[in-house]
């Protein structure tokens, strides 16, 4: 089922929001955990973390499956042969250049051939052919095209994301591009968004997810994608927009303010960071503005960014407490240096980064060494993920009768890597449909706040029920994915359960599975079970 915009463009005006919310009562189909599978984790003696493991208990089991978005048999066979420090190390190291069989594929597509300045200039010049037409129907025709064309670059960066998260073996960094995507929130169908949607996930996210925050940052402050979408692409002096100035505080730095992060900045110093943001925009036609000679200097572009002084505030700023000179865009660069080195930058990151791996509340003392570490590394994400995934208390956390719960994308991702152990998936729309029918389609969230961590968020009984759906459909193999016939279920009942997934299988799932009598309802079952809805 194709991704399908809401009707109307959403307000961003709501607060206030909180990281962190109460739990509900877990639902009635999670509460029946079996004894056995509780007796067998907690029993799971804590692996060698520096050597080789002749074998992977589930305890290591539910650590891969962390790390990456699901174990498969390669990162199984890895982990065994290197350990889970070694493991670990080597997927922060792994190059943001995709593995010769990922990078063809890849290559191939079409939103991977033009970049973002091709792309204004093509929609440019098809928007004035279209004016030129004197039959008005002919004009309407030619515009739903368009309409169309933008619509098929956003599914086409879906099914790029996709194809990466279920087969690069640079899973970590797969699973941080999903998660700064997210964090850095874009509505895929606003304005120009979907030209540059493409890049700004190809460009500014993938290559910085495992980098220092700052770069991230930096690189979405200068992306055109997230000025459009915020409305900075024409805040000017004189006519301010601080929807942007908000949301870099609120959501992509601090947290809210007053919140649990501990962060305190006030209206004014959302005033001063819009006042320091002027003149940061779009120059979609590449054609740099008039200057005077006294300002030619400061001007800044690259791609479809510029920095036009022609716009900016040359007011005297302060900004949480730091004067900025002014210097034009070295005051950009200083206001994100100040924004990425706050202390509640370090604690509402960390905070966040926990939530999305290990648990919706993590335990605060994690949380604190993970903060400690982003301020002693001036924001090294790599150094982060190694204080989270190397941590004394995660194996307790992982191996909890009520383990993470999975968001859509994990769900999904996971389940395919299970059933399509290293065989080609060559259909990817079915896969972006259901992450629509879940709920969370890639691109699709309206508000800049992203989708909900939590398991609040995706554990209704309507989301439990499309679930089972989606585990049919992947489990009978309809629509087929990996260009076998129509309802050739993918087997499933293989090593790769026997090792990774058999071990956390509680007794009323083991029974079911028993019962079940063919090859696509014993997949249906095992993809729909309450032991596979958690990590």
């Amino acid at each position: 089922m194709p991704l399908v915009p809401p009707p109307a463009t959403a307000s961003h005006s709501r607060r206030p929001r909180l990281l962190h919310r109460p739990r509900r009562p877990h639902a009635a189909w999670l509460a029946g955990l079996a004894a056995a599978a509780v007796a067998l984790l907690a029993a799971c003696a804590h692996a060698p973390q520096s050597d080789a493991l002749a074998t992977l208990g589930p305890a290591d089991v539910h650590w891969l499956d962390t790390v990456t978005f699901g174990a498969d048999s390669a990162s199984m066979q890895r982990l065994r042969q290197l350990g889970r420090d070694r493991f670990l190390a080597e997927q922060l190291k792994m190059p943001a250049a995709d593995p010769p069989e990922v990078a063809a594929t890849v290559a191939a597509l079409p939103v991977s051939q033009v970049d973002a300045v091709q792309r204004l200039r093509e929609v440019r010049e098809e928007r004035q052919r279209i004016n030129t037409l004197p039959d008005p129907d002919a004009q309407q025709k030619a515009r739903m095209a368009l309409e169309q064309q933008r619509r098929e670059l956003v599914l086409a960066t879906g099914e790029r994301h996709l194809l990466r998260a279920v087969y690069s073996p640079a899973q970590l960094r797969e699973q941080m591009t999903w998660f700064w995507m997210n964090h850095f929130n874009l509505y895929a169908y606003k304005a120009g968004v979907p030209l540059l949607l493409p890049d700004f996930e190809e460009h500014v996210v993938r290559p910085r997810a495992l980098g220092h925050f700052r770069d991230l940052l930096m690189a979405t402050v200068t992306s055109g994608a997230m000025l459009d979408y915020l409305d900075n692409a024409q805040s000017s002096v004189g006519r301010i927009n601080e929807n942007y100035a908000r949301e870099l505080m609120e959501l992509h730095t601090m947290g809210v303010s007053g919140g649990p992060s501990g962060s305190r900045y006030t209206q004014q110093d959302v005033q001063e960071l819009a006042r320091l943001l002027t003149g940061v925009g779009l120059n979609p036609r590449g054609e740099p503005p008039r200057l005077g000679p006294r300002v030619a200097a400061l001007y800044r572009s690259d791609g479809v960014f510029e920095f036009n002084p022609n716009r900016h505030d040359f007011g005297e700023k302060v900004l949480l407490g730091h004067r900025i000179a002014p210097t034009g865009f070295g005051e950009v660069e200083q206001a994100v240096t100040i924004l990425s080195r706050e202390p509640a930058t370090a604690r509402y990151l960390s905070c966040k980064i926990a939530a999305w791996f290990v648990a919706d509340d993590p335990p605060p003392a994690l949380v604190s060494r993970m903060a400690a570490t982003f301020t002693r590394t001036d924001g090294d994400i790599a150094a982060v993920l190694t204080t989270l995934f190397t941590a004394p208390e995660l194996d307790a956390l992982l191996s909890a009768p009520h383990r993470k719960f999975k968001d859509p994308m994990v769900y999904v991702v996971s389940s395919l890597r299970l059933a399509y152990d290293g065989r080609g998936v060559t259909q990817w729309r079915p896969a972006l449909g259901w992450l629509g029918q879940l709920g969370e389609p890639l691109y699709g969230h309206v508000t800049p706040d992203g989708y909900a961590p939590g398991e609040d968020a995706w554990a209704s009984s309507g989301q439990m029920i499309k679930r089972f759906e989606i585990a049919r459909a992947i489990g009978t193999g309809r629509p087929p994915l990996a260009g076998a016939p129509a309802g050739t279920p993918p087997v499933v009942d293989n090593a790769l359960f026997r090792e990774a997934v058999a071990p956390t299988l509680g007794a009323t799932t083991r029974a079911a599975l028993a019962q079940a009598k063919t090859t696509g309802e014993w997949n249906m079952v095992l993809l729909s079970s309450p032991e596979w809805m958690q990590r």
